[in-house]
């Protein structure tokens, strides 16, 4: 469903929209239902003389890393909790759908892709007109295919890249650096770093595979 931005959706993402031109959340990579955790492939247009180190991210947001930039527009590895205000508008409307992309988000327009069943959604609905004006909406039936990102991948990429996540090589800020990567996996720092890009080339490839 596509909204207009009302005030409302300004003042809760006043640090998004005093900075960017637009966000979208374009592949949703994981979600961790336990801990209530989304990763996903996000695309952050900026405004003119802001970076993406301008913007100060709420707790419940973190950028992995940025895995393309070009000019403004910075194609990132995003990790985030589940929005706490949709948190709390589901449990008072017993909403029970799981958001998904494509979402976006700018001065003009907020867009929503949610996955649920017929009543669910309708309750979603009736929710969205509290908080703005609903614009366009559409349904389709959802199809589900069973993917695996790393098939992609040489072995060898893969456990330097699963190394690299265990390790905290993509953590904001980092908690370890190539060169002592190299070093728990037994490789020399120049193989670890081509491995790892490789790896992020061969993936984002395949996530923005018609983009």
């Amino acid at each position: 469903m596509e909204l207009e931005v009302s005030n409302l959706i300004k003042d809760n993402f006043r640090f998004l929209l005093d900075k960017i031109d637009s966000l979208e959340l374009i592949e949703l990579i994981k979600i961790d239902f336990e801990h209530g955790i989304k990763l996903a492939i996000a695309s952050i247009n900026m405004k003119k003389d802001y970076t993406i180190e301008d913007i100060v991210f709420p707790e419940n947001v973190q950028v992995l890393s940025v895995l393309r930039k070009d000019g403004g527009k910075y194609t990132c590895l995003v990790k985030a909790k589940f929005y706490k205000q949709f948190n709390q508008l589901a449990k008072k409307f017993d909403l029970d759908i799981i958001l998904d992309v494509p979402s976006f988000i700018s001065d003009e327009k907020i867009m929503i892709s949610a996955i649920g069943d017929n009543e669910n959604l309708k309750k979603l609905l009736d929710v969205m007109k509290l908080v703005g004006d609903i614009k366009k909406t559409s349904f389709k039936k959802a199809t589900f295919k069973e993917q695996a990102l790393l098939t992609c991948l040489t072995d060898k990429q893969i456990e330097v890249l699963i190394a690299a996540k265990k390790n905290g090589y993509y953590n904001y800020p980092r908690k370890i650096n190539s060169k002592q990567l190299s070093q728990k996996v037994g490789l020399s720092n120049p193989t670890v770093v081509q491995h790892l890009r490789k790896a992020e080339v061969r993936l984002i490839s395949n996530i923005l595979a018609g983009y």
